[in-house]
């Protein structure tokens, strides 16, 4: 028995991206949607995330167009004092089942089906009862998981594990039931560095801490890239200045550091990704107080008192837990049309923001007809993983921002949406020193562009 429903739209996948669409689509277009996920509610990897994570940029910047995340609240005191909030994870799981509620579900426009799984044509199945659903009407299928990403909470690690060995992903550290002489944590990335400073918070000593970096991480530094047009753009500015004195895409992110831009964790150490969460100076601080770093490469076997690894062995207490941090996180499946004549799959726009993108594209669906314009408007630009990959994401999520700045009509909604981190808004026009930042940034953009092309290897 398959229950018929109608509507104009499916959207699969009720993660970030799903719901910056939906919010903005249903917004400024009088439509049907139907959203669908296969977990118990909204907010994706978010239900699943480690308890202690939190949002690795400002709050300002996450969440939906309509609904602010968090109140915009500048810290006052503590490590990160001015700087803007940060929510939690339990803050943005109630954000968004508060935006589901209270905004989608009130409309009449939007019906959500959690527990389900798509099946494609316009049909999907309830995990729970096994019922079959069809949205007829030849809705508009939107692919919102397209990237979603792989976490170590629902991700296997990427080693083998022998009998004997106390292997955890990193949401299981707070459930842990006694002391190890020795923590191991497995990963180079921003979920590794949480998983080391919610330790070190706790009292772990940094000597029983031993840390596995396959590679060495740049991050971008916090305190530049926060919702003020003066800083941000000042930023911007930087990056472009550095690129056009860049002899390589190594020395463009050394340039960065110097500019305050980016940070690294050792700096004895050149980086060779470049995923770039955010990253405080305090956290920096922290980190660096892990002297027992192993660079043999990837984890390939965990045995009792051993690691084998691409390029040699290290030994580990025989009490060792060792903390899964090496899911892959981002996907990096090939760039399509957002508008394709089977979906719209959502991808980034304005690289290094993916949820102000989402919320572009539901707003350019809700107020264009012609998917062919549509698609001019919003090209996709990539995620990034290494140096020369960060170079070419700056390049493509420029060109987007041309594209759906040139409509008036475009800029004048993203100038209102502060998951923007680019608009002016009208309080803080006239300040001197954002005529100063944007003075700085309108000079190199031209040619810091040009030269980070050279940079991404862009024919």
């Amino acid at each position: 028995m398959v229950e018929v429903l109608e509507a104009d739209y499916l959207v699969v996948g009720a993660g970030a991206a799903g719901m910056a669409f939906t919010d903005a689509l249903i917004d400024h277009a009088d439509v049907s949607v139907v959203m669908v996920d296969s977990r118990h509610g909204a907010g994706g990897h978010w239900l699943d995330a480690y308890p202690f994570v939190r949002l690795h940029q400002a709050s300002a910047f996450y969440g939906v167009a309509s609904t602010l995340l968090g109140n915009g609240r500048i810290q006052q005191d503590g490590p990160e004092a001015g700087l803007h909030e940060r929510a939690t994870a339990p803050e943005v799981c109630a954000y968004y089942d508060r935006v589901l509620r209270e905004r989608m579900l009130a409309s009449g426009k939007v019906t959500f089906y959690p527990g389900c799984d798509h099946l494609g044509g316009g049909r999907f199945v309830s995990r729970l009862s096994g019922r079959q659903y069809e949205v007829r009407g030849r809705p508009r299928v939107v692919n919102a998981h397209y990237l979603s990403p792989h976490i170590p909470a629902v991700t296997p690690a990427p080693f083998g594990v022998a009998d004997g060995v106390n292997v955890v992903a990193v949401n299981d550290l707070v459930r842990l039931g006694a002391a190890p002489s020795q923590f191991v944590v497995v990963g180079s990335g921003k979920t590794a560095t949480d998983a080391c400073i919610w330790l070190l918070a706790n009292g772990v000593d940094p000597d029983a801490i031993r840390w596995v970096r396959p590679r060495e991480p740049w991050m971008l530094n916090r305190a530049v890239v926060q919702p003020d047009p003066t800083v941000f753009l000042g930023m911007a500015a930087d990056v472009m200045e550095a690129a056009i004195q860049a002899s390589s895409p190594d020395d463009l992110f050394l340039r960065m550091e110097e500019a305050g831009v980016v940070l690294r964790i050792d700096r004895s150490v050149t980086p060779t990704m470049a995923k770039t969460p955010t990253l405080a100076q305090w956290e920096l601080d922290r980190l660096r107080t892990i002297e027992d770093v192993v660079r043999l490469g990837h984890v390939k076997h965990v045995e009792p008192k051993r690691l084998v690894l691409d390029e040699g062995e290290v030994s580990i207490a025989e009490d060792a837990v060792v903390v899964h941090c090496a899911a892959s996180g981002l996907r990096y499946e090939p760039l399509v049309p957002i508008w394709g004549s089977e979906a719209i799959t959502l991808q980034p726009i304005r690289s290094g923001f993916p949820c102000f993108g989402a919320a572009l594209a539901g707003y350019v669906e809700a107020v264009f007809d012609d998917d062919q314009e549509k698609n001019r408007l919003c090209p996709p630009s990539p995620l990034s993983n290494t140096p020369p990959d960060w170079a070419l994401m700056q390049v493509l999520g420029g060109k987007a921002s041309i594209s759906f700045g040139s409509d008036a009509g475009v800029k004048a909604w993203a100038d209102t949406v502060p998951l923007n981190p680019a608009r002016i808004p009208a309080d803080v026009a006239d300040s001197e020193e954002l005529s100063a930042a944007v003075a700085r940034f309108r000079a190199s953009v031209g040619p810091g562009m040009a030269r980070m092309a050279e940079l991404a290897r862009m024919p």
